[in-house]
């Protein structure tokens, strides 16, 4: 059984680029193993992920992030069953929103900013997939 997974985080520190590096490096090394693909998006001290894999697994790496001290905050923005995996092409994908033109932000919110706190998990869903559209993801592997 597949599943997609979309939460909302934000970073417990003040040094986010430490953290962005540590969990991309953390998603690349291990996510392969567990068969989970996904992206993160970031901006300011906000982190946006999505998770596809197993149930299982997906379960397990959520609750593992739940725990971990670099996230504070941590919310389920959607969860669902799928047939088929949209994020296949990354291990984990990256996308800095602050490098986004902010009118993509400005589709889906009512501010140019990443607050996905403030939109449903569709929204939220719908800018993964502009993204995915425009380029604008980095790291596929």
């Amino acid at each position: 059984m597949l599943v997609r997974l979309l939460y909302a985080s934000r970073a417990a520190d003040d040094n986010h680029a430490a953290a962005i590096e540590s969990i991309m490096q953390q998603s690349r090394t291990h996510n392969p193993e567990r068969g989970i693909t996904g992206i993160l998006c970031y901006g300011g001290d906000i982190f946006m992920q999505v998770l596809e894999g197993g149930r299982m697994e997906v379960n397990e790496l959520y609750g593992f992030i739940t725990r971990d001290p670099r996230h504070k905050d941590v919310v389920i923005l959607k969860y669902e069953e799928v047939t088929e995996r949209r994020f296949y092409g990354w291990t984990m994908g990256q996308v800095n929103i602050d490098k986004i033109n902010p009118s993509v932000l400005l589709k889906y919110s009512s501010r140019p900013v990443l607050d996905p706190y403030s939109v449903s998990g569709d929204v939220s869903i719908a800018l993964l997939e502009e993204l995915i559209s425009t380029a604008a993801i980095i790291g596929r592997t």
